[in-house]
């Protein structure tokens, strides 16, 4: 993917790479594809055992830098120091959600995961791109009001199906829920970032046990392991 929306121009480091980026296409659709190819490269790490940093966790790792990156590639910023506003904001609302509900998709499914960390990449955005503390909130919130339910179905118990491609999903949610919140008066807003922690705890009990990281439900169940490279 990455190949193909360069047109095969090569670069010999991170630097050279993300300028080859920023003088790419800036069209919507490859931007958007970008989004996907940066989360989707943190979790390719992750399965072959490279260096990940858990955000909040393994599973979702790839979309709090997918969206950190859509930022510093296409969006004006002041590099590193926004990278330390973005990271303490997404992490500190990451560490909301542990202590009020879960981050483990073995106690609360999916939600807890994509859905969390697209509330943090959300949360993070919006204090980069002069979002207020409480339009911080309200992307965090209406990032994770749209992962609410999300069930965690791993294939034969591995995580990259379909959690990979959960990963692009989340980070073009929390980018949208960023737009939203800094479009709107989070005064007038209805739903309420403490709110939305209780309802994904509260989801997180009655869900039934077998979409929670056990392989026995969902996709899991209708698809077992039948391709040996899985």
């Amino acid at each position: 993917m990455a190949r193909k929306l360069l047109k095969n121009i090569k670069s010999d480091n991170a630097r050279n790479w993300i300028e080859a980026i920023k003088k790419s296409n800036l069209h919507f659709n490859d931007v958007n594809k970008w989004v996907s190819c940066f989360a989707l490269a943190v979790n390719e790490e992750n399965a072959s055992f490279g260096r990940v940093v858990t955000s909040p966790t393994n599973g979702a790792a790839g979309v709090v830098p997918a969206v950190l990156l859509y930022y510093l590639c296409f969006c004006e910023n002041n590099g590193e120091k926004d990278i330390i506003k973005f990271i303490l904001t997404s992490g500190e609302i990451g560490s909301l959600f542990k202590k009020g509900a879960t981050i483990s998709a073995a106690v609360g499914g999916c939600q807890a995961e994509i859905g969390v960390s697209s509330a943090m990449a959300a949360g993070g955005l919006t204090e980069v791109m002069g979002g207020s503390p409480k339009q911080v909130l309200m992307a965090a919130e209406i990032a994770m009001e749209h992962h609410l339910g999300l069930t965690c179905d791993p294939i034969g118990g591995l995580v990259q199906i379909p959690c990979i491609e959960r990963n692009s999903m989340g980070a073009i949610k929390a980018i949208t829920a960023c737009n939203l919140a800094l479009s709107s008066d989070p005064d007038s807003a209805v739903v309420h970032f403490d709110t939305i922690v209780e309802t994904m705890w509260r989801t997180a009990q009655d869900m039934n046990s077998k979409y929670k990281e056990t392989s026995e439900g969902g996709l899991a169940f209708q698809l077992p392991v039948i391709m040996p490279n899985c």
